[in-house]
């Protein structure tokens, strides 16, 4: 029998309807992009230092509390590469102590020999990763052997190697300038062997820089390791 218009019956329509939502449904739901899987970022970490906490630590509201247990570690993508090590460093003075391809060398503990020392002042070391990476996670540490705080802390990244142009700050506790790159809104933290990581952000870069200006301790500027955290930049 042919149906006259209007009269297909309601049954069918709202099946032929269902398909349909479903179908487009689907189709959107394959369009999404692919959810990255992360997991904690896993760190080489050095022995804590033998030589015990000082009784007058500096304190104030920019600086966090010492703590002997680690924050919670900076959710990365799984498969992420430690791109800096055994790469080329440069540094805005030439050290006095040590040399400066142990910053890359994986060796951080908190012995004289794996520390490299120079003057005093806002001064900074370099990272060439030889090629542009997405940054996921940067992760220092400037001297252990004691327990101090480093000042004007600044972490940075860009494909100039003269930092003039393109520059991300991924982290900057530098809060009344005194560096000249800008005030900053991070805190001051104790050294100790858990480091401290700076979250790239997936910040396409190739060039890593890191700045101090001296310490609660010492005017001189200190360095013992710095890693990249990345994956290749697509």
């Amino acid at each position: 029998m042919m149906l006259m218009k209007n009269q297909f019956p309601k049954s069918l329509l709202a099946a032929a309807c269902a398909i349909v939502a479903f179908t487009v449904a689907s189709c959107a739901e394959d369009a999404k992009p692919e959810a990255k899987a992360t997991e904690p970022l896993k760190l080489s970490l050095p022995n804590a230092t033998l030589k015990g906490t000082p009784e007058d630590l500096p304190v104030g509201p920019n600086i966090e509390p010492l703590s002997d247990k680690p924050g919670a570690m900076l959710q990365v993508p799984k498969g992420v590469q430690n791109v800096a090590a055994g790469k080329t460093v440069t540094s805005s003075v030439k050290p006095f102590t040590g040399e400066l391809s142990q910053l890359t060398d994986g060796k951080k503990e908190a012995f004289d020999y794996d520390s490299v020392e120079m003057k005093k002042g806002s001064q900074w070391v370099q990272v060439d990763l030889g090629e542009a990476f997405a940054i996921h996670a940067i992760a220092l540490w400037h001297d252990h052997r004691y327990i101090q705080v480093m000042h004007d802390v600044l972490v940075q990244v860009s494909d100039d190697p003269e930092f003039k142009t393109g520059v991300t700050t991924l982290f900057n506790n530098d809060t009344d300038n005194s560096s000249g790159l800008g005030v900053g809104a991070d805190r001051e933290y104790f050294e100790t062997q858990f480091g401290r990581v700076a979250d790239g952000k997936g910040t396409k870069a190739r060039y890593v820089r890191g700045y101090t200006k001296g310490s609660s301790l010492s005017a001189l500027n200190c360095w013992q390791e710095l890693e990249a955290y990345a994956t290749p930049a697509k």
